[in-house]
């Protein structure tokens, strides 16, 4: 098994922010808008029903949701309980959000299945096509051969988009104007079995849950690469955008249930995004979380670690 959460290598570019940084950049408007809830929950650092009133709303508000934020509330009174009326609630309650989410701390392995294929799923704008060039980029610092399969032929600014990630990452993507998606994947899994690639990342087009006809046809792209390689796809990622809030819980739902999910990769937890929605989705159906994006460029793209997550959005101190 090939594991992610190995280093990339050094690169001899200007160095950069840390991950941790611009994790805690990304996440910013989500913080500061808890941040000065919590502040004022915890401004006399006793838990009592008005520090909680308070804390419901904030989380609620960050798009946690009902239930994950009724679960947070639920344990940080209890870690309260025990730890006695000196303890920090801040540092309790950044604790109950890392329990939280950890179950969604998955660890991401390419097998050794070659090729290896990786379908990936999502509504439009969720950022899907720019996640598979960051993925591939990610792929290559570790060692492994890419290649992109065009599966959105409906759009063709999509197979546009991802032809060039291909040339900016020097792999080479199988595309068709036009024609049937299935048809695609089925080339690029016997064009990888030929060149002998390591990785199949699949691109397909985007669409709504409630579109009946274009979830039987994500339905149907699974069972063509099955057939052209059995066993495919090893992974089925889905792509979320960050800013759809609750949103994008109903999508895990709805995707899950088409295509069996196997992960999740969320975009876009920057800007407007609050970032609570991992809180939700950890509650209300834990799909593991393989990856999130905060930024544009090509590195912003990154495992998911439980503790770095809470820090950034609920620091301890």
């Amino acid at each position: 098994m090939f594991d992610f959460r190995k280093s990339a290598p050094a690169s001899d570019a200007a160095p950069r922010k840390s991950w941790t940084e611009r994790l805690k950049s990304g996440l910013s408007a989500s913080r500061d808008k808890l941040s000065g809830a919590i502040t004022q929950a915890f401004r006399r650092r006793t838990l009592d029903q008005e520090a909680l009133d308070e804390l419901e709303t904030a989380l609620i508000g960050a798009d946690v949701g009902i239930d994950a934020t009724e679960r947070l509330l639920a344990d940080l009174t209890e870690r309260y309980r025990r730890a006695g009326a000196d303890a920090d609630p801040r540092r309790l309650l950044n604790a109950a959000l890392r329990d939280l989410v950890t179950p969604l701390e998955a660890h991401f392995a390419i097998g050794d299945a070659r090729p290896f294929v990786i379908m990936l799923a999502g509504v439009n704008g969720a950022g899907k096509t720019t996640s598979i060039g960051k993925l591939a980029k990610w792929l290559q610092e570790q060692g492994l051969t890419v290649l992109l399969a065009a599966g959105d032929t409906f759009r063709a600014a999509a197979r546009e988009q991802l032809a060039v990630w291909g040339e900016r990452n020097g792999v080479a993507v199988i595309a068709q104007q036009g024609g049937d998606p299935a048809a695609v994947m089925f080339d690029a899994v016997e064009a990888a079995r030929a060149r002998g690639i390591d990785v199949v990342l699949a691109d397909t087009a985007g669409r709504l849950p409630t579109q009946a006809h274009l979830m039987d046809e994500l339905r149907k792209i699974r069972r063509v690469l099955g057939k052209a390689d059995p066993g495919a796809p090893h992974s089925v990622l889905l792509v979320l955008d960050a800013n759809t809030g609750q949103n994008a819980l109903a999508q895990v739902k709805a995707f899950d249930a088409a295509v069996g999910l196997t992960g999740l990769v969320v975009t876009k937890l920057d800007g407007s995004a609050k970032g609570g929605v991992v809180a939700a989705i950890a509650r209300q159906h834990p799909v593991p979380l393989a990856f999130i994006g905060v930024g544009e460029g090509v590195d912003d793209l990154r495992p998911f670690t439980a503790a770095e997550f809470a820090d950034a959005l609920i620091p301890a101190e």
